[in-house]
């Protein structure tokens, strides 16, 4: 349906006359979002940190299904409840205790966006010949600019580079196999349990990051959408895109050797050809990832527009607010990205598994309610009520957050921390099994306790899965009642 082109809505509720789309919208826009250099260069440490190809790929594989599942889960949320993704967190936490959950998502949100700008920096300094920090640069303003556009822009970078990135996909495999003798490369596959798994840890930690703003981009569909064709409309394009860019990155890791670390755009772009190829080559990578750092910055001010409502209690917020929120996620992930530049790739491999710690027991208590224990029904209004029936702090669901949290560190492996059961296990990172299974079952143990039923109860009020009543005029927006 026709609208505005810069996105009004920011944490409200999306009325059903503003719903549009299909469930398909949401294939393009993961595909497009994983076709890109940062996850070639995932794909690519499972093989840099010791891996063979074949089992990394078998690894790789199973983690993005995994991964990628329970991300797609929380997808599925979006046409129903027609919120932002960490809105849904209150029902579990408190309107106040999901700020805990939220400040750690805004951290992520910013280093990905930080370490997405590093990799396009280097394809836009190279493209303009204004090198990498001015490359930065430039491609972090372009972001923020796409982010206060919003959610249109966001489906319309997916759709294109859905397109764009898969045919550059398709020449550069075609180059690399011409150059590689891939029946070599195949015969590495000698079978090492802590390899295995750390291939499934980067692959599942990939999809896993996804969860907290994946419904973000699908709460504008029709309420009538389906649960099972959002679900699997997301899991395809995510999985699919992800492990083509993994893929290819295992083989260049594979037979590169030390000539891909340090300047992985280039290398990359040097199996495609020289001249036009290249130029040509530097910009998709570029769209690539102003794809997803447009995904990484409308989710961090988001963040910070849900933590702040929390205790303010608005959730309107004019254009002016927008854009001050989208500066401050773009200056801070642009200050990380040119202060960590020089040492990515051991840097983005421990963010990626430390950051599965902090989200994997975030997604297992936030599904285990939304599916198990409020049957897919929540209050919305109480959403933003501190006095109302979730309250302002959920300290049974923040103590299973806590308790999860240190589950896991005994079996997380970094270079900056490694836990006492990795070596028993022969250095096999396995925190993020821990990290779903415990907070899944203390959840719902304690969520059985209360009675069951977390969301909409059964005295009449309104649920997420009712529709919802007719607005009020807007008469906050822009109007000096807006968060700023």
């Amino acid at each position: 349906m026709a609208g505005p082109l810069i996105e009004r809505r920011s944490i409200d509720v999306v009325p059903d006359g503003e719903r549009h789309g299909t469930a398909f919208s949401q294939f393009t826009l993961w595909l497009g979002a994983n076709l890109q250099i940062t996850t070639v260069v995932t794909g690519a440490l499972a093989v840099v940190l010791g891996g063979d190809v074949v089992w990394s790929l078998l690894g790789l594989l199973v983690g993005n299904l995994l991964g990628g599942a329970v991300m797609a889960l929380h997808s599925a949320q979006g046409p129903r409840l027609g919120l932002p993704q960490m809105i849904s967190s209150r029902a579990q936490f408190g309107v106040r205790g999901a700020v805990i959950p939220l400040a750690l998502v805004l951290v992520m949100y910013i280093g990905f966006f930080a370490s997405g700008s590093v990799l396009a920096g280097q394809a836009v300094g190279h493209l303009t010949h204004l090198g990498t920090v001015a490359g930065i640069v430039l491609f972090a303003l372009v972001t923020g600019l796409a982010a206060i556009v919003g959610y249109r822009i966001v489906h319309v970078l997916g759709r294109v580079a859905s397109v764009v990135c898969a045919v550059a996909f398709v020449y550069l495999g075609a180059r690399l196999l011409h150059r590689i003798d891939l029946q070599v490369v195949l015969q590495q596959r000698h079978f090492a349990l802590p390899m295995f798994l750390l291939a499934m840890s980067l692959s599942a930690s990939w999809q896993l990051a996804f969860g907290p703003y994946v419904a973000d981009y699908s709460r504008y569909l029709p309420r009538t959408t389906s649960v099972r064709s959002t679900f699997w409309w997301t899991l395809s394009g995510t999985a699919l895109g992800a492990q083509w860019s993994m893929t290819f990155g295992v083989l260049v890791a594979a037979t590169a050797g030390a000539r891909f670390a340090g300047d992985e755009v280039a290398y990359v772009v040097g199996l495609g050809g020289t001249g036009l190829i290249a130029s040509l080559l530097y910009f998709v990578i570029a769209l690539g990832k102003l794809t997803i750092n447009v995904l990484n910055t409308y989710g961090g001010f988001m963040s910070m527009v849900t933590g702040i409502s929390g205790f303010r209690g608005r959730t309107v917020l004019s254009q002016r607010g927008r854009a001050a929120f989208i500066a401050v996620v773009m200056v801070a992930g642009t200050g990380v990205a040119l202060a960590g530049r020089n040492s990515f790739l051991d840097a983005f491999s421990d963010f990626l598994l430390f950051l599965l710690a902090f989200f994997t027991p975030w997604s297992a208590i936030n599904l285990v309610d939304y599916y198990l224990l409020s049957r897919e029904r929540y209050d919305v209004p109480a959403l933003s009520d501190p006095d109302g029936r979730y309250g302002g702090w959920r300290l049974d669901a923040l103590g299973v957050y806590v308790i999860a949290l240190a589950a896991q560190f005994p079996f997380l492996s970094t270079s900056f921390y490694t836990g006492p059961l990795v070596a028993p296990l022969g250095g096999a990172d396995i925190s993020w099994i821990v990290g779903l299974v415990v907070p899944a079952a203390l959840y719902w143990l304690i969520g059985t306790r209360r009675g069951g039923r977390t969301g909409a109860g059964r005295d009449g009020e309104r649920a997420a899965s009712a529709p919802a009543r007719p607005e009020a005029p807007d008469r906050t927006a822009g109007a000096g009642t807006s968060l700023r």
